[in-house]
């Protein structure tokens, strides 16, 4: 590995961070009711297991990049594709790989913190 892919790769985890870290406030900007709505519509297609434990204390069950495209629908995705400045082919990986920790982040005694208000003119209903 040259020193171009050593640096790629560092800078890469530093963008990586930093969208995960914005990733509260895009959701809330896609879904009406931000990190919970897409916890609701999660659990509504099957998936209350891996949000139990992203929001309890134990250790983050994963989710796989054909569950997120179940459960949230193109329309969505592209949505926090664009949200996030990321291709729509790379979202579903960036979600999968970062929505646990996410989740576990704000929700650090077993509930889930307060999102910042969508706004009414963006975002479906869950």
């Amino acid at each position: 590995m040259g020193l171009f892919d050593t640096l790629k790769g560092s800078l890469g985890g530093v963008l990586g961070e930093a969208e995960a870290a914005a990733l509260p406030t895009v959701l809330s900007q896609v879904f009406p009711n931000g990190m919970q709505g897409v916890l609701v519509r999660l659990g509504q297609s099957g998936l209350g297991g891996q949000v139990s434990s992203w929001v309890g204390n134990g250790p983050n069950q994963p989710i796989t990049v054909d569950q997120l495209r179940t459960a949230l629908g193109d329309e969505h995705v592209q949505k926090i594709a664009q949200s996030l400045g990321i291709p729509t082919d790379k979202v579903l990986e960036f979600l999968s790989a970062h929505l646990p920790a996410a989740v576990d982040q704000q929700s650090p005694q077993g509930v889930l913190q307060d999102q910042p208000a969508a706004n009414p003119q963006q975002g479906d209903q869950v």
